[in-house]
C-alpha cells in the first residue's frame, strides 16, 4: 500500500530530493556547473540541512537529505542558491532549474538503504562508470564528507541491498521556485572533506537516469 502524502513541513524527517533543470539541459555536463553545485550543496550543509548523498546528473540532481528547516527551504537555498551564484561567478544568463521538485520521505532504515543504492548506481545505470566510485560528481566518489545515518534509519548492514528503489512514491512540489538566494556568508576556499581537484575521465552525458 502507498504511504500517504504529507507535507513535508516538519524537521527531523530524511527525504531524497529530486529536481531537474529548465527544459532537461544537459548544464552539468559542464564541469565548472557540477562542481559549483557540489560547493553549493557543501556551502548549505549544516546549517540548512544534514548531507547524506548526492549524484549529479546532466539534467536533474538526487539528494539525500535531512532538512533542520522545512524541506521547501532547504531545497530553496540549494537551487536559488547555485541559480546565484551562476550568474555571479559562471557569468551565465541561463534559466538553470525546472520550477518544482519531487520528493520521498524515508520511512525505514530498508527504504535508507535503498534509496543511498539508488542515487550511487545512478551514473553506473546509464553506462557513465564502471563503479559508482568513478563519477567524480556523486557522494559514492571518494573523499566526500558526508553527515552521518540518522537515528532510526541506520541498517543492520547496507551491504546487502543490492536493488534501486522500486516504486518510490514521488511527491511533487511545484509551488517552489529556484529564487535567487545570496550566500549567507563568505566561506571561501576547499570545503572540508572535499577533494580540491576532481579529476577523472568519466563525462556526463545525455543519458538520465
Amino acid at each position: 500500500m502507498k504511504p500517504a502524502k504529507e507535507h513535508a513541513t516538519n524537521t527531523g524527517h530524511t527525504y531524497m530530493v529530486t529536481s531537474t533543470t529548465w527544459n532537461r539541459c544537459g548544464h552539468f555536463r559542464n564541469e565548472p556547473w557540477a562542481h559549483l553545485l557540489i560547493d553549493t550543496l557543501y556551502h548549505y550543509r549544516g546549517s540548512a540541512y544534514l548531507l547524506h548523498e548526492f549524484v549529479i546528473m546532466s539534467d536533474h540532481i538526487h539528494v539525500l537529505l535531512t532538512p533542520k528547516t522545512t524541506l521547501e527551504r532547504a531545497v530553496q537555498f540549494i537551487k536559488g542558491g547555485f541559480s546565484f551564484r551562476a550568474k555571479k561567478e559562471l557569468r551565465s544568463n541561463w534559466e538553470v532549474w525546472q520550477k518544482g521538485f519531487s520528493d520521498h520521505r524515508i520511512r525505514d532504515a530498508r527504504d535508507y538503504a535503498e534509496h543511498v543504492q539508488y542515487i550511487r548506481q545512478n551514473p553506473v545505470s546509464v553506462r557513465l562508470c564502471l563503479s559508482a566510485e568513478e563519477f567524480p560528481y556523486s557522494s559514492a566518489h571518494p573523499g566526500f564528507e558526508l553527515d552521518l545515518v540518522p537515528q532510526g534509519l541506520k541498517p543492520n548492514s547496507m551491504d546487502g541491498s543490492d536493488g534501486a528503489a522500486e516504486a518510490a512514491p514521488f511527491q511533487s512540489r511545484e509551488r517552489v521556485t529556484a529564487q535567487s538566494i545570496p550566500l549567507q556568508n563568505g566561506k571561501g576556499g576547499a570545503l572540508e572533506g572535499m577533494p580540491l581537484q576532481i579529476k577523472s575521465n568519466v563525462s556526463i552525458s545525455k543519458k538520465t537516469a
